[in-house]
């Protein structure tokens, strides 16, 4: 797997960057204790997580911070994982600015300690990790928007870095054009394969009507700019720092044309290295496939099986691992008797993982500062 320790100073803008990675794909955990660190490295590899996973460490944690004890989780972990680290940090002058409009007290501030003395030794503190570090982004002067997408350049030879993802949807004008659309492209003006007697049963994932559609002189020529618009557009969005793109292709019952169109553009884009999904909204693709009446049409004739179910007494890591073996986000859970007591995605999942390493964290927090008074009465 593929970690990004997020670090440095309090106020450089740990957060914004780590909501800005969450936006771009990554599994996001912010104020892990280091004492914490390799275990949530195991925690992330036993859930088998397909997404980057970016971790905020920092100073926030108090007595429990020892920038050696991080540096020696990365080193342990490094063995099997890839795990980069991404310093921010600013001057003094722009923390103190910073600290002056949010109004908080920076975290290393107690016993009479000034603002600037905080700053200057949670430097100090934090020395060792910034000479480990494989990025180093000085955040003075920058804006939010321009911090993410600084440390989009800093992390575009990064592989996981999911900069844009295009979502391509196929559908049909009988039922509407998809509400959450960025860009729509109305395919109905190449020949329709429905008129084809011999092929209208067949979908535009089908070879019949896929090579029917992509047949076509004036798709050939469709195709050609549809590819040399949207290579154009991409780089833009981007830059502009949109995360995802939803780009719907429609024609008269969403069945063949779009379809084809749609898996078209999929391919080119992936061929240029896009992270890019394909659906096809309308269940009109099954009514025609299978020649069948919509309003006879039941969800058993369309439903996908066997269905992947787990049961309620199975462990959170269990269900995560199924939903990884067979490709689905959502199980339903269903009891001894096969009936269904409730359904869980995986968000749910890793969203409660994450708040068990919460109290966790919270619990080695009140025992540390137990054991320090404890100490002090003695």
């Amino acid at each position: 797997m593929k970690f990004l320790i997020v670090t440095g100073l309090s106020g450089a803008g740990k957060t914004s960057v780590l909501r800005h990675l969450e936006d771009s794909g990554y599994q996001c955990m912010d104020n892990i204790p280091p004492l914490l660190l390799a275990p949530a490295f195991t925690l992330c590899e036993k859930v088998e997580l397909d997404t980057p996973v970016a971790l905020g460490v920092d100073s926030r944690s108090g007595a429990l911070f020892d920038a050696d004890t991080v540096c020696s989780a990365i080193d342990q972990g490094g063995d099997s994982h890839e795990i980069s680290i991404l310093f921010l940090e600013a001057d003094t002058e722009t923390l103190i600015d910073r600290y002056k409009e949010t109004r908080r007290d920076h975290p290393l501030m107690r016993g009479g300690m000034t603002l600037e003395q905080a700053i200057a030794k949670e430097r100090e503190m934090l020395q060792p990790l910034r000479e480990r570090a494989n990025y180093v982004l000085s955040t003075g002067g920058l804006r939010a928007k321009e911090l993410c997408a600084r440390v989009d350049d800093l992390l575009s030879g990064n592989e996981n870095q999911r900069a844009l993802r295009t979502e391509i949807m196929s559908f049909g004008y009988k039922r509407g054009i998809p509400r959450e659309s960025d860009l729509v492209f109305d395919v109905r003006f190449l020949p329709n394969p429905y008129y084809i007697k011999d092929i209208r049963a067949y979908t535009g994932l089908e070879a019949p009507v896929r090579d029917y559609v992509l047949g076509k002189e004036e798709t050939r020529e469709f195709l050609g700019h549809l590819y040399e618009l949207v290579d154009y557009l991409l780089p833009l969005y981007q830059r502009e720092g949109k995360r995802r793109l939803m780009i719907a292709v429609g024609c008269t019952g969403g069945a063949h044309r779009s379809v084809a169109i749609s898996e078209a553009l999929g391919a080119h884009l992936r061929a240029l290295g896009q992270t890019v999904s394909v659906t096809h909204r309308d269940i009109a693709i099954e009514v025609v496939a299978r020649n069948l009446d919509p309003m006879k049409l039941t969800v058993r004739d369309v439903m996908t099986t066997p269905v992947v179910t787990a049961g309620p007494s199975e462990s959170m890591v269990v269900a995560l691992a199924r939903m990884r073996e067979f490709g689905v986000r959502r199980l339903p859970i269903v009891d001894e008797e096969g009936k269904l007591v409730g359904v869980i995605s995986n968000s749910n999942l890793v969203e409660e993982l994450s708040s068990l390493l919460d109290s966790l964290v919270r619990n080695i927090h009140s025992s540390k500062t137990r054991e320090v008074a404890l100490r002090s009465d003695e």
